[in-house]
């Protein structure tokens, strides 16, 4: 995993109308060499070499044999699934904490590092509850601020003037200071004996993930997130019959899927592109050609090659490139190619569906 420059800032705004594009250069840049630009020659651009998601064998071979045949969960058995507890699904083992004290650059460094896809934020080490979390989100945000793609509004210019002077004399700021600029996204908990409804009440809001507190007490015990129930119901779905029969028809007859999809053209400026993600509130943003075939995603987790200010650079870049660097860099962390997009069509089934997302571990 890539690590970051120590002069990086960010903040966490959100689609809200105080905040305002701006392209001049921020004062808070460093002089770092990026990851990527250390890569051997940039690949040729994904555009031409557009492949299937997963092969026909491989997807055959995931539907013949779906997870629900051997891993189905004993404790399930039988029961309704609507009344299962949000805190059987979930894993302590999975939480990774940082303090408000904590430095912008310590929390990015444990947020790559980590694996995970969110820190909980608390004030003390010894500290059970969480107040807010650190994601990739926040990190695209901080770094629309940091590089001056994103200015405050009245309000919050005073604060972002005296983080930018920290940053320039050297000094750590800390993750306390740089969430107090723009708005937050919801923090939303549950009690681990909510049941499994109620969750997807909170994740039709739009909600990413719940995190899971003790009954009666603000002590964490799990997050919930979408995919995780997704697989979930997935791998259990033999279990409840109600669910199972729903697997054979198709996206188009259930009347699942968006019809109004938000995208950039593959020539634009990676900056433009991060700008819509964060004023639309999305994670992710497909990447279309001239003839609007998708080609790509940028997603809030590939900014984690931006987080050297030398990589700025790829802000002015085009979408494309952007994408072939993400694929590049998959490949020489994984050692194995990766594909800039999965797909389904209209008549796709929804077991062929959730199992592409299980397998894949994509969210869309």
């Amino acid at each position: 995993m890539q690590s970051q420059s120590s002069e990086d800032l960010r903040s966490t705004p959100s689609r809200s109308s105080s905040i305002r594009a701006h392209h001049t250069p921020g004062p808070l840049q460093s002089h770092r060499q990026s990851f990527t630009d250390s890569l051997r020659g940039h690949p040729p651009s994904p555009r031409a070499t557009r492949q299937p998601s997963l092969s026909q064998a491989q997807l055959q071979e995931l539907l013949n044999n779906p997870p629900t045949t051997g891993s189905a969960d004993p404790r399930f058995a039988d029961r309704d699934w609507q009344h299962i507890g949000v805190g059987e699904l979930c894993d302590p083992a999975d939480l990774r904490w940082v303090e408000f004290d904590s430095g912008i650059e310590d929390a990015t460094n444990i947020l790559i590092n980590s694996g995970s896809h969110v820190l909980l934020v608390r004030h003390h080490k010894e500290e059970r509850a969480a107040h807010a979390t650190y994601d990739y989100r926040d990190l695209t945000q901080y770094l629309l601020f940091a590089t001056g793609q994103l200015q405050p509004d009245e309000e919050h210019f005073p604060i972002f003037t005296s983080l930018a002077k920290k940053a320039q004399a050297g000094h750590t700021i800390p993750l306390r200071d740089a969430k107090s600029l723009g708005n937050k996204e919801p923090f939303i908990t549950l009690p681990l004996t909510a049941n499994l409804t109620h969750a997807i009440e909170v994740f039709g809001g739009g909600v990413h993930r719940i995190v899971i507190v003790e009954e009666g007490t603000d002590n964490v015990v799990g997050i919930l997130s979408q995919l995780r129930l997704v697989k979930f119901l997935w791998e259990n779905g033999r279990s409840f019959p109600i669910l199972d029969h729903l697997y054979s028809q198709s996206i188009k007859d259930l009347g699942i899927g968006s019809q109004q999809t938000i995208s950039v053209n593959g020539d634009k400026a990676l900056k433009e592109a991060l700008l819509l993600m964060n004023h639309e509130g999305l994670t992710s943003l497909a990447v279309v050609d001239n003839q609007f075939n998708v080609v790509g995603n940028i997603s809030n987790v590939d900014t984690k090659l931006l987080t050297k200010s030398s990589s700025a650079p790829l802000l002015d870049n085009t979408c494309i490139h952007f994408i072939s660097v993400i694929l590049s860099t998959r490949g020489v962390n994984d050692g194995k190619d990766s594909f800039p997009v999965f797909h389904i069509n209209p008549y796709s089934t929804l077991a062929h569906t959730v199992a592409k997302l299980v397998a894949t571990k994509a969210h869309r």
